[in-house]
């Protein structure tokens, strides 16, 4: 898989970026097929498929086909409204193309503290009056919600489809009660989407990969139960099939996951609509 080594290559101005150590966010690009990345990410995510977890470009596309499929979900129940926490580096399928496809009024706010990620979807949303970014830690709801994107943008009178995929491993339990804010930001009707890594049925893999990132990345990783991810929706009505792994929630007719056991996607997720 290519890769380039440049952020000038893509005519984007991005400050301080490490280029010498592994980022999360970098790696989970590589891994959906991105070019948004550097050698280091590159080698690092075969390192984890060669050592330390052998789907973990399994992981990360079938995370963002339950992203697809849930921002789908959301707007056959009339949400046109979405508040995207830990987005990453834009590549295909984000959720203002999914959304803005179906309904071109549809209004996505996108929240990153990853530098590239930002810069990308600034450039990606050139033009786009209808999605913006805001460069913040998704663990600092009042800046994220009290920015002017999301005051030009959101309307939460009414519903808003809160997304947090493939974001809350890199939330401490200690730090989770900050992001109930959003939650109690949010009208009945609104819809949770949540998506997280955990250690159910691969205990040992889960800790080689959390080792890997501390050491490599600095990034620490919290691996969830299926009952703690479940207790995530509480206050909320989950939608059938309830808590599942990615690639069992609502799948497209004739999908597959090719030679890979449902569980080896390793993330639980669901979707719950706010009372």
């Amino acid at each position: 898989m290519a890769g380039r080594d440049s952020f000038n290559a893509w005519k984007v101005d991005v400050p301080e970026v490490d280029s010498k150590t592994p980022n999360a966010a970098r790696i989970y690009d590589y891994d959906l097929g991105g070019d948004h990345n550097f050698e280091v990410d590159r080698a690092a995510s075969e390192e984890i498929q060669r050592s330390v977890a052998p789907t973990g470009p399994f992981i990360a596309r079938a995370n963002r086909a339950f992203l697809q499929r849930a921002v789908r979900y959301c707007l056959d129940q009339g949400i046109d409204q979405f508040l995207d926490l830990g987005s990453g580096i834009p590549t295909k399928g984000n959720v203002h193309e999914i959304a803005q496809e179906r309904d071109p009024s549809a209004r996505v706010l996108y929240v990153d503290v990853e530098p590239v990620a930002v810069a990308h979807t600034r450039q990606l949303l050139a033009g786009n009056e209808r999605a913006d970014i805001v460069h913040a830690d998704v663990r600092e709801p009042e800046k994220v919600l009290e920015s002017r994107q999301a005051q030009q943008l959101l309307d939460f009178s009414r519903p808003v489809a809160l997304l947090m995929v493939a974001v809350l491993h890199y939330v401490d339990p200690a730090e989770m009660p900050a992001l109930r804010r959003y939650r109690d930001e949010l009208v009945a009707g609104s819809p949770v989407v949540i998506s997280t890594l955990t250690a159910d049925e691969r205990a040992e893999e889960a800790q080689r990969v959390e080792r890997f990132f501390a050491e490599n990345a600095g990034t620490s990783i919290t691996f969830r139960t299926k009952e703690e991810v479940r207790s995530l929706f509480d206050g909320a009505d989950l939608v059938d099939p309830g808590v599942v792994w990615t690639p069992q929630w609502r799948p497209d007719p004739g999908a597959t996951t090719g030679e890979w056991d449902v569980s080896r996607a390793g993330c639980w997720c669901g979707v719950a609509i706010t009372r």
